[in-house]
Formats: C-alpha cells, sequence, structure tokens
C-alpha cells in the first residue's frame, strides 16, 4: 500500500511539472507571436504619433511595389511631418529609378523630404536622392555616375567551340536584337545607342530640373564620373555634408517641429515570413559573414544585379569599372 501511494504521489508530482512547463511554452510561443505581430504587421511603431519618417533606399533598385506602397503611406500619413530618405544604393533599373523618382516627387510635393546619403548613391541611386529638396553626403560618400547602360553578352565564339548553330525566321532585321548568339551589325549598334542616348538625355534634364545647375554644368559631370562627397558639394550635386543630424536639422529649418522622433519606416512583412524566413535567412546570412538581420541574401551578395534586365543605370565597382558610361 505504501509503494501504491508513493507511486500516485510521484505521478501527480509530474503531472504537476508537465503542466508547467506546457504553460511555459505556452507563454513562450504567444511572447513571441505578439514580438511578430508587433514587429511586422499593421502600422509603423510610432507611427501614432507625429514624427519624421526614415525609409532607406538600399541596395539594387528594381520596380519595387513594397517599397512604392511604403512611400505611399508615408505622404499620405498625416502624423508623418518630415522624411529623410537615406539612400544606399549603386543604381539599379532606369525604370525602378522613374518609378521611386516620381513616388518621392509626389511626397517632397507634401511635406519635408531630405536625402541623407550613406556609402553610396550612384547613378540611379542618385537619381532618387534627386527628387528630394535637400541632399546630405558624408564628407567620404561615393555620389554621381550619372548615365545610362546597356550590356549583352556575345557567345558566338562558344558556341563555335562546341559546334553549336542558332537558325531563325524574322519578320524584320532588327527584330530581338541584339542577340547573344550572332555578332552585334552597325545597325543594331546604332539602334541600341539611340536607346541608351534618349534615357541618358531624360536623365540630364531630372538633374537639370533638380539641381541649381545649367545643362552645360549637368553635363559636364555626367559622364559617368563619381565624386566623393566633398567634391560633390562642390560641383552642387549635393547640398550639404553632414549625417542624419544635419537632415533632421534641415526639416525643422522647413517647419517641421523639433524633438520628433525620427521613426524607421521598415518594410512590412507577414507574420508567417517572420517566423519562417526571416530567422532562416539571418542564421545563413551569420554563417556567410553578411550582416545579421539583411534577410536579402541574394542581395547581400551583389548577385541581384546578375538579373537586371533592360537599361540600367548602375554602378558597379566590383567589375572594376563604372557601368554609368
Amino acid at each position: 500500500m505504501t509503494t501504491r501511494a508513493d507511486d500516485i504521489i510521484d505521478r501527480r508530482r509530474l503531472r504537476r511539472k508537465l503542466t508547467f512547463w506546457r504553460v511555459v511554452a505556452l507563454l513562450v510561443l504567444l511572447a513571441v507571436i505578439g514580438v511578430g505581430l508587433a514587429r511586422f504587421g499593421g502600422e509603423v511603431a510610432g507611427a501614432a504619433a507625429d514624427h519624421i519618417a526614415r525609409i532607406r533606399i538600399e541596395g539594387t533598385i528594381t520596380e519595387n511595389e513594397e517599397l512604392l506602397k511604403r512611400l505611399k503611406d508615408a505622404t499620405e500619413s498625416e502624423r508623418v511631418k518630415g522624411v529623410i530618405l537615406t539612400v544606399d544604393s549603386p543604381g539599379g533599373t532606369t525604370a525602378g529609378g522613374e518609378a521611386l523618382y516620381e513616388a518621392v516627387r509626389k511626397m517632397a510635393q507634401k511635406k519635408p523630404t531630405v536625402a541623407q546619403v550613406g556609402t553610396l548613391a550612384a547613378s540611379a541611386g542618385y537619381m532618387i536622392a534627386s527628387a528630394t529638396d535637400h541632399i546630405v553626403a558624408r564628407q567620404s560618400s561615393i555620389v554621381g555616375s550619372i548615365g545610362v547602360l546597356f550590356q549583352y553578352p556575345d557567345v558566338t565564339g562558344l558556341m563555335e567551340k562546341i559546334g553549336v548553330k542558332l537558325e531563325g525566321v524574322k519578320s524584320s532585321p532588327l527584330k530581338a536584337e541584339p542577340s547573344p548568339f550572332s555578332p552585334t551589325t552597325e545597325e543594331e549598334r546604332a539602334m541600341i545607342r539611340n536607346l541608351v542616348m534618349d534615357s541618358y538625355d531624360w536623365f540630364v534634364g531630372l538633374v537639370d530640373e533638380r539641381r541649381p545647375l545649367s545643362r552645360e554644368e549637368v553635363l559636364a559631370v555626367a559622364d559617368g564620373t563619381i565624386f566623393t562627397g566633398r567634391q560633390a558639394l562642390a560641383r552642387k550635386l549635393v547640398d550639404e555634408l553632414g549625417g542624419e543630424e544635419v537632415a533632421k536639422a534641415w526639416l525643422e529649418g522647413k517647419g517641421v517641429p523639433a524633438g520628433l522622433e525620427i521613426v524607421e519606416w521598415k518594410e512590412r512583412r507577414s507574420g508567417t515570413d517572420w517566423l519562417l524566413g526571416a530567422s532562416a535567412s539571418e542564421m545563413a546570412a551569420r554563417w556567410l559573414g553578411l550582416p545579421a538581420g539583411g534577410g536579402n541574401l541574394i542581395g547581400e551578395l551583389g548577385a541581384d544585379r546578375i538579373f537586371l534586365d533592360g537599361l540600367v543605370s548602375v554602378w558597379q565597382p566590383d567589375l572594376g569599372r563604372v557601368q554609368g558610361k
């Protein structure tokens, strides 16, 4: 009887322990879900009060619908009294740059908007910065590379070596040209050059419109050259040297109340993305030695530029040459 009573007592103790740890596990799970929803769902944290919005334009620029939506929401928010656009980008597609440029112009027409350049604002990155009414850059920031690029491979030599030949029937000589499977003709080069120069003329026009420079002065710096922040200031490509505090001071000079908190408007993700995708990508990022929290591994590795198609305005230092020319 004593042994049976002891067994019953032990089972009750074990049951109490299991209940305790189940409750702890449930509370932890609820806390994790709560943090995930607070971080990625609904309103931006701190957006219920008047504030200055910080929006980052980083990495290779494409037509990013989520970023365009974020810019639109910040533009329409009555709580956003001013915007600091943090730019750190080598550029990207001309269409992506154009879309973001137009979104930033709409924003700047409704509320004070300033660009604060980090390491790099080149090509389409500089195009977007010029859409604001004031550009602040670090003394050692890289600015410029104004221009447009169209690249295409030529694999005809490889095809000859492996004995592959491509044949086709076209409605006209310039259809689907230039092609990597045939040498480029002068007529095809002329077509592409006209395309590039028309977009280049459009890009120069944007800088001419937005900066205190004549068209001749813009053309003098629009040859693909990159400049430090100090050199860019001397050429009127930027307005001031400094960091975020300088950008904030400019906003206050435009009527934004002093003392407002700067709230970062981050990319919105679903709770599922946070629970499944983000943690895995952050672990992989740490394993690869990349910045923690950088969910876009392709972007961090620079491989996203491989997938750019059509006209681009991008500076690629890893290739050892300026690609904005």
